[in-house]
């Protein structure tokens, strides 16, 4: 009876006309460069306490679920994530896009984000407190080797040449420790200046990478490829948005392995969309039939990636419900609206709280349903970005490339980053550098040191803590699997 009151719920007049202004909302800020999910979450939830806990919570699980899922529209259609957790459809998407199946990339996004969401809330309401007690278990050495293995994809997104990836991930990683020492409290290589006390903010220069930096070059290119790019967005015009049923069943079982794994990474307190996307990415292509593909406009890629953007939401929120503990940015927010609503998150909280959370899971089904259909019916609309002069895309690109720079911290450094992510991005697609691994060594850089050297700390030296606890030599095996395979594919392209 708990279960049908939960799901009926939803459908009261004042909580699901919430829950659509959210889903509504979550497309919106999620398809802006530089708006992510936790930045809407976070200017929402001081609106949503006037509102009954129902109420508020529909609001904000449909802009989580949607700001996720909208992320990938500007991924897939002019190479610019929405939201880091979009970074890994920009491999496949926007190659797609260019070649005419832009109506095709936007449907995957929306079909495996919602296949994502809704696995991932089937294993918060099935799987929720034996989740949360392995998560329980990780320590500094299970979190080190989770950021070693997702460092190992280094070589997976380095389509071309592995030693140029390794190159640029080593790079990120350099440019990681700049900031406040994680252990010592120390200032490194900030030159006095304040501004660099918390590092270099990823987001920013993701944004500038993957937006300021595609723009540059497409205007370095323009006057060869004008006529082309005219004949790609006619071709779009009549493209179609269902995958084929051959196409789907071609995704199985990448999308089968995105689902598990973006829900275990999710479930990790400090992972995240932009984590578990490009991990699951490398995977699919050492698991495909058509690794040659990947990277250039994979059905396969694009799935897996698109899957794992949403799959880590019902894990974070596991975490998040069940121990109190983030899994990401967003589940951070939520915990205080949730404090603000007498509710403490705990185990205690499914004893005293069970018809909140049976609706609060409900939400999330029915926000990722919302999503499929209103995902479909706008894709066509959304393609139609492509019908503006390219001019106008670039300027409306950069403009809000800088301003979602700054709305970050409404800091002006923010907004440099992101002009240095610009140029560098221009300099690495020229010079045909890939820009994942550089990404993705900033991204781990910070999560890899302080880990490593938490776990030396409580072994007072002693490098044998890494290899004795069961679940990191699990992760090792697969770390050393991982390495041995890609360069095993990437041999004639080391160079």
């Amino acid at each position: 009876m708990e279960i049908i009151n939960g799901i009926l719920s939803v459908f009261a007049p004042q909580t699901f006309i919430f829950l659509l202004i959210g889903v509504l909302g979550g497309a919106i800020i999620g398809a802006l460069p530089g708006l992510t999910a936790t930045m809407g979450i976070a200017i929402l939830t001081p609106l949503t306490f006037w509102l009954q806990p129902a109420q508020g919570f529909a609001m904000l699980i449909g802009v989580y679920n949607s700001a996720i899922w909208a992320g990938g529209i500007t991924a897939v259609l002019i190479n610019t994530p929405g939201t880091p957790a979009s970074i890994a459809s920009t491999f496949d998407g926007y190659a797609m896009t260019k070649r005419g199946q832009g109506g095709l990339a936007l449907g995957i996004n929306t079909l495996y984000s919602v296949i994502g969401g809704l696995f991932s809330t089937v294993i918060l309401a099935t799987l929720s407190f034996p989740l949360s007690r392995f998560a329980l278990k990780f320590g500094p050495t299970e979190y080190f080797a989770v950021a070693l293995w997702g460092i190992s994809m280094m070589a997976s997104v380095s389509s071309g040449s592995v030693l140029k990836g390794l190159m640029l991930g080593v790079a990120g990683l350099l440019l990681s420790t700049i900031g406040i020492d994680p252990m010592l409290a120390t200032r490194r290589f900030t030159f006095n200046n304040p501004n660099l006390l918390d590092g270099i903010s990823f987001v920013p220069v993701m944004i500038g990478m993957f937006g300021l930096g595609e723009i540059l070059y497409q205007i370095s290119v323009y006057k060869k490829q004008d006529e082309r790019d005219k004949e790609l967005v006619n071709n779009l015009k009549l493209g179609r948005v269902f995958p084929k049923w051959v196409e789907f069943v071609r995704t199985i079982p990448s999308t089968i392995m995105s689902c598990i794994v973006s829900v275990i990474i999710g479930a990790i307190p400090g992972a995240g969309g932009d984590i578990a996307s490009i991990i699951c990415w490398g995977q699919a292509k050492k698991m495909s039939k058509h690794k040659e593909e990947f990277g250039h406009g994979s059905i396969e890629g694009l799935a897996t990636t698109c899957t794992a953007n949403n799959g880590v939401i019902g894990g974070a929120m596991t975490t998040m419900l069940t121990l109190g503990i983030p899994g990401d940015s967003v589940t951070a927010i939520l915990i205080g609206s949730l404090m603000v609503y007498g509710m403490q998150p705990g185990p205690m909280l499914f004893v005293e709280n069970r018809p909140f959370i049976i609706t609060l899971i409900a939400l999330m089904v029915v926000a990722n349903l919302i999503i499929l259909i209103f995902g479909f019916a706008t894709a066509r609309v959304s393609s139609k970005i492509l019908l503006v002069s390219q001019k106008t895309i670039w300027a409306s690109v950069i403009i809000l490339c800088a301003i979602g720079s700054f709305a970050l911290n409404n800091s002006f450094y923010d907004v440099i980053f992101m002009v240095a992510g610009g140029l560098l991005g221009f300099l690495f697609r020229k010079l045909d550098f890939p820009q994942g691994p550089f990404i993705l060594g900033l991204l781990l850089g910070k999560l890899t040191e302080s880990n490593f050297r938490r776990a030396l700390a409580l072994s007072s030296g002693n490098y044998s803590i890494f290899v004795t606890r069961p679940i990191t030599i699990v992760i090792w095996v697969l770390i050393i699997v991982s390495i041995a395979w890609s360069f095993r594919k990437a041999k004639p392209s080391l160079a």
